[in-house]
């Protein structure tokens, strides 16, 4: 069996979203969020959907402000180690 290229993590979604309202393309190169979207992804839980439409209908807007709530903590705390890392190695 193949899994669909339409089944995706939907915190992938939720991080892109937010490096693209904080501008990360124009604060970090593309290695430096390569690998902050690594240490970021793996702070936070999975969620597997395959539909976006999913999302929108199903998921309370409660649950919704807690899955941002937890990237931005997992944002701020991954560029803290990313900077800290970094200086160190």
């Amino acid at each position: 069996m193949k899994i669909s290229d339409d089944i995706h993590n939907y915190y992938e979604k939720l991080v892109m979203q937010h490096f693209a309202t904080a501008k990360f393309d124009e604060k970090y190169g593309e290695d430096f969020i390569a690998d902050l979207t690594c240490v970021v992804l793996n702070q936070l839980p999975t969620r597997y959907i395959r539909h976006e439409v999913d999302m929108a209908f199903y998921l309370p807007a409660s649950e919704r402000f807690e899955m941002e709530t937890k990237v931005k903590k997992a944002i701020n705390k991954a560029i803290e180690f990313m900077k800290l890392h970094r200086a160190t190695s």
